[in-house]
């Protein structure tokens, strides 16, 4: 069974910085895009930073500049670096990623139990 499991959110204040780690374990093939998606109180989850096998990346407008995804292909890991950070910013944080079980059983898409991040003022 594949999982995927988040580690480092916590409360910081504005201005502070928080990273964030996403390791999938189980039985699968590979991992080919990964992802970290966030939902406030209300608000529908979106996404927020994404990179490819090969590390290519994107962002969503509102962290650019002051977020970094990377991964670690050997360890199975995603990460975020979230810097300056603002009360906005404070949502669940959700690590998301497309994982190949092989020829046969396809490639699903996993998400993570979530992480609280908590931005005061």
């Amino acid at each position: 069974q594949v999982q995927l499991v988040e580690s480092g959110g916590g409360l910081v204040q504005a201005g502070g910085s928080l990273r964030l780690s996403c390791a999938a374990s189980g039985n699968f093939f590979n991992i080919n895009d990964m992802g970290w998606y966030r939902q406030a109180p209300g608000n529908q989850r979106e996404m927020v930073a994404r990179i490819s096998v090969g590390g290519g990346t994107n962002y969503a407008d509102s962290v650019k500049g002051r977020v970094t995804i990377s991964r670690d292909n050997a360890k199975s890991t995603v990460y975020l670096q979230m810097n300056s950070l603002k009360p906005e910013d404070t949502a669940v944080y959700y690590c998301n990623a497309d994982i190949s079980l092989g020829r046969i059983f396809g490639t699903h898409q996993y998400w993570g139990q979530g992480t609280q991040v908590t931005v005061s003022s």
